[in-house]
């Protein structure tokens, strides 16, 4: 359970920039080709997640040009390692964070913007004072469930880091390893039990954050 947390955290901590960074570009900004790279931010949500764990596999592994890069220079080997199953948790993990935080930019009102642009704020206070502060609510949800994607990530983790003792089995893949143990049932339920309350939390918590975000909205467009 503490490596699964451990792992969501990681996860989370580093997919957030690029959730945010992709969800302000798909919310904001008109260009070719936006409706593909939607695509394939969602991807991973339809695809298997064995197919995902064997492309990262494919690009990440010891003669992959990601992995063979980050190992010649860095040191770095992700090849059965728990960051690794950080990875794999942050990609399966992106589109439901993106699309929270999408959801939460585009609520925004750009009256608001453009009024503090009129009164002479710069683009980046603009986003700093009102933009930022009011999606929040929308950030701290995606991450929220990214967190919840991640600590309940099994295909392409299993597929990618294999499933090692104390560094790569996280809860999914320890409940899959009893289940192949005659006798185990009580372990299982235990594992199972502490991953819906897990889980469970974090969609409750979620949800009162979306809340929140809708609220703050209806009370902008009132004032």
């Amino acid at each position: 359970m503490l490596l699964s947390l451990k792992i969501g955290g990681v996860a989370v901590l580093g997919a957030l920039p690029v959730a945010f960074l992709l969800a302000w570009i798909l919310a904001r900004i008109r260009f070719p080709g936006r409706f593909l790279l939607d695509g394939l931010v969602h991807l991973p949500l339809v695809l298997p997640p064995v197919v995902t764990g064997w492309l990262l596999l494919i690009a990440f592994g010891a003669h992959g040009p990601a992995g063979r890069f980050l190992s010649d220079v860095f040191g770095i080997s992700l090849l059965f390692r728990w960051t690794g199953a950080a990875l794999a948790a942050a990609i399966m993990a992106l589109p439901l964070m993106v699309r929270a935080i999408r959801l939460s930019i585009e609520a925004v009102d750009r009256r608001l913007e453009g009024a503090a642009r009129t009164l002479g704020a710069s683009p980046l206070r603009t986003f700093l004072t009102i933009t930022l502060p009011l999606s929040m609510p929308g950030v701290l949800a995606g991450a929220v469930l990214g967190f919840a994607r991640s600590i309940g990530e099994f295909g392409a983790t299993i597929t990618f880091v294999s499933n090692i003792p104390g560094e790569t089995r996280t809860l999914p893949i320890a409940i899959y390893s009893a289940l192949q143990i005659p006798g185990s049932e009580h372990a299982v339920a235990r594992l199972a039990l502490i991953a819906v309350a897990l889980s469970l939390g974090a969609v409750i918590l979620s949800e009162f954050l979306a809340r929140r975000g809708r609220n703050a909205e209806r009370i902008g467009h009132v004032l």
